[in-house]
């Protein structure tokens, strides 16, 4: 009976039986009524200490003994449930962690975020920035306060128990960060994951090569290094600054008008049967310039190419024309 909450069903279960029998007590051996039984029950086991309704004969004074030493003990195991619930605050934390827990089973096609380091948190904010459900696993308490604060839903638990991924809803997941400070447990984590959920995606974090290596063995579909992402970029700004600004700017999400965006094509779509530079023409501002079809990605796509139910267009170009040629696509 860990959880406070069934210890305190439990003590409660517990008073109510004791007092039932007390009442039959009192009414087999000393003739009470149901008023007086309970009365006596009651009076007994809260230790008030009011008189009898009437003179105890010898049966119901051996009888009461025996009910005080059973019944206060369980009165003061209930005072002491209750006491830890509501000092202490648990029966609240319990509760709104059931309702989180109830709330996150519902969740589909979110995003699973197992450690809120720096790492962690970076891609949380940005998810959130975009409006993708997501559900952060940490089993630090101070962590799990600012989550809390941020309305960020969260298990305050270690991914590494066979159970939490199962309680954050692996099973209609996207995809899956793993964000730790450990190599060996993203890599538990990442096997975790791919054994409960073959089709999901696995983004993790690699502090060395060894463990890059090992991440994309265990199934990770993306691997990052922070040093060598880092190490490049800086590279890269000193190389090609301009081509760094560029891409800086069509970063998806980050740029004021233009920005990048895949829209993914639906069966019954109004757009089936036309060709990419139809699209083109309808919306000048923007440009088709990478086609997913089949698991194949072709760069810069023939302008004649149809499109298919299940292609996956990426377009660059204003968020207006983008938004307009997504909306188009899913009417």
């Amino acid at each position: 009976m860990s959880s406070p909450a069934r210890r305190f069903v439990f003590a409660v279960a517990g008073m109510v039986l004791v007092t039932l029998v007390g009442m039959a007590g009192y009414v087999l051996l000393e003739g009470y009524s149901a008023l007086d039984a309970l009365y006596m029950a009651v009076i007994t086991v809260s230790t008030v200490g009011y008189r009898e309704v009437r003179p105890l004969d010898a049966a119901g004074k051996i009888f009461t003994v025996i009910f005080i030493v059973t019944g206060v003990g369980t009165s003061f195991y209930l005072l002491a449930v209750i006491a830890e619930l509501l000092i202490e605050g648990r029966l609240k934390e319990h509760l709104g962690a059931t309702a989180m827990h109830r709330k996150i089973q519902h969740f589909h096609q979110h995003v699973i975020i197992c450690g809120f380091g720096r790492f962690g948190r970076a891609v949380a904010e940005e998810l959130r920035r975009n409006s993708v459900p997501l559900v952060v696993i940490d089993p630090d308490a101070a962590r799990a306060g600012e989550l809390a604060r941020l309305d960020i839903p969260f298990l305050n638990a270690s991914a590494l128990e066979d159970t939490t991924l199962d309680e954050a809803a692996i099973g209609t997941a996207r995809a899956l960060v793993a964000a730790t400070g450990s190599d060996a447990d993203n890599v538990y984590i990442t096997l975790s994951a791919r054994e409960k959920n073959p089709a999901i995606r696995i983004h993790a974090r690699a502090e060395t090569e060894a463990a890059h290596r090992r991440l994309t063995l265990a199934g990770a579909d993306q691997v990052v290094t922070a040093y060598q992402q880092g190490g490049f970029r800086v590279a890269t700004t000193i190389l090609r600054p301009s081509v760094v600004d560029f891409l800086e700017l069509v970063m998806p999400g980050r740029g004021d008008e233009i920005d990048l965006e895949e829209i993914s094509v639906p069966q019954l779509s109004p757009i089936l049967g036309r060709a990419i530079r139809e699209l083109e023409h309808a919306h000048p501002q923007l440009r088709i310039v990478a086609l997913r079809r089949n698991g194949r990605l072709s760069l810069i796509p023939d302008s004649q190419t149809v499109i298919a139910p299940g292609d996956l267009l990426v377009a660059i170009g204003n968020r207006a024309s983008l938004r307009q040629l997504a909306e188009t696509t899913t009417h």
